[in-house]
């Protein structure tokens, strides 16, 4: 009888190992509660700028609705500030999650995910999560090309305006853009703007200036200027600041912004913005983390999971319909009748393109590794979460060049 009961007690204190065990996910660090929970966001630069006023909203919005406490850190420059500014939010701020909004903080960021494996860290348009081999390292973007090409149908409409009104003949339908930095994102950017012009009006050109930095006020109402002077007469952008569109309103010049609205300084030109809303991502990167679940090394938001949107349409200076025919067509993107990049509607120095390596797992020397054109379609986003579309397509015209 005694060793009988000293037999069912060592089985009881088994179980009640085996029971904790199992309890803290087979020996792993039990996932956090939401309240226990807390993100630490990393912008380049503070809410002045579109581009990161668009991530602080989409924070705001998601930690809210997650019930999670949130840090962040602004005015951080793509250098080792942002590994520092990681190491703060992690240990005097607590973060389970660190995020950062800038290209060039990728480095850094994986720098700080090997030295805090336990700690999930996410980077906003990063080429290196899929080829780092770190496993707490994530990059996340968005097919925001297709965001692009509506908001060009906004502008292509905007100049069928002006030339059935007589302001403008069709050989004079050229837009200007003012893009940051000759990089495959602002590329992409740039010709899915201008494909989506050109797909309601066939004759539009475009001219692009390059400014060599995400945000300078002064450098980009210059280049806005500077394009306007030289025959564009509406203007888009890739850079962060109001400097584009302050100088279309001083010129009266139409509009299209990026990364949210203008219309309450600019309402007589501002037509249409594209942007991602990174509030989708924030919701699921979180919720991984709740459930101990592994995030995507590589995550693509879509039209369909809420992250490309655009702003209302200011049907004061918009084109009559506007709003119409980008549901028209968006829903052929979303049937997929309709692709981006359609083979079919570019050339690039007069020939058609059947086929294109780009550069999807980046190196140094930026080799050309993977075949992107597929029955006649460049399939962009799906090798990778950022962009790699870099053709200089025929009626786009690059004034300058600024690789940074």
């Amino acid at each position: 009888m005694k060793n009988l009961k000293k037999i069912l007690a060592l089985v009881l204190a088994l179980v009640a190992v085996m029971t904790t065990f199992a309890a803290c996910g087979g020996g792993e660090t039990p996932a956090p509660e939401a309240s226990d929970l807390k993100v630490g966001f990393i912008f380049l630069h503070d809410e002045q700028s579109t581009y990161d006023k668009n991530f602080m909203d989409a924070a705001k919005a998601a930690c809210e609705e997650m019930g999670v406490e949130y840090a962040q850190k602004t005015q951080i420059p793509e250098s080792k500030d942002c590994y520092d500014a990681a190491v703060e939010l992690i240990e005097v701020d607590g973060c389970d999650i660190i995020f950062a909004d800038s290209f060039g903080h990728e480095s850094f960021l994986i720098d700080a995910a090997k030295k805090y494996p336990e700690v999930q860290f996410c980077h906003a348009t990063g080429t290196q999560a899929h080829t780092a081999g770190v496993a707490n390292f994530h990059n996340a973007f968005a097919s925001i090309y297709q965001g692009r090409f509506l908001a060009g149908v906004a502008a292509g409409l905007k100049l069928n305006e002006m030339i059935e009104a007589g302001k403008i003949t069709a050989d004079q339908a050229k837009m200007g853009y003012v893009g940051a930095f000759t990089f495959a994102e602002v590329m992409s950017g740039y010709t899915s703007f201008y494909l989506g012009a050109k797909y309601v009006c066939p004759s539009v050109t475009m001219d692009v200036k390059f400014t060599g930095s995400w945000y300078d006020e002064k450098l980009e109402k210059e280049a806005a200027q500077s394009l306007i002077a030289g025959g564009c007469v509406l203007i888009s952008q890739h850079a962060d600041s109001m400097g584009a569109p302050t100088a279309c309103e001083t010129a009266g010049v139409p509009n299209v912004s990026y990364n949210g609205s203008t219309v309450a300084a600019c309402p007589n030109t501002f037509i249409v913005s594209s942007r991602i809303d990174w509030t989708p991502y924030f919701k699921y990167m979180i919720q991984c983390v709740m459930d101990g679940k592994a995030i995507d090394t590589d995550w693509t938001g879509t039209i369909e999971s809420g992250s490309v949107v655009l702003t209302d349409i200011n049907e004061k200076v918009a084109a009559a319909g506007t709003a119409a025919k980008i549901e028209e067509v968006k829903a052929k993107l979303l049937d997929g009748s309709l692709n981006v990049f359609d083979t079919a509607t570019f050339t690039v120095g007069g020939k058609a393109v059947t086929s294109y390596l780009a550069d999807v797992d980046t190196d140094a020397d930026f080799t050309k590794d993977t075949e992107a054109v597929e029955g006649g379609i460049f399939y962009e986003s799906k090798h990778r979460s950022a962009p790699y579309f870099d053709m200089e397509i025929d009626g786009i015209t690059l004034l300058d060049r600024n690789y940074g």
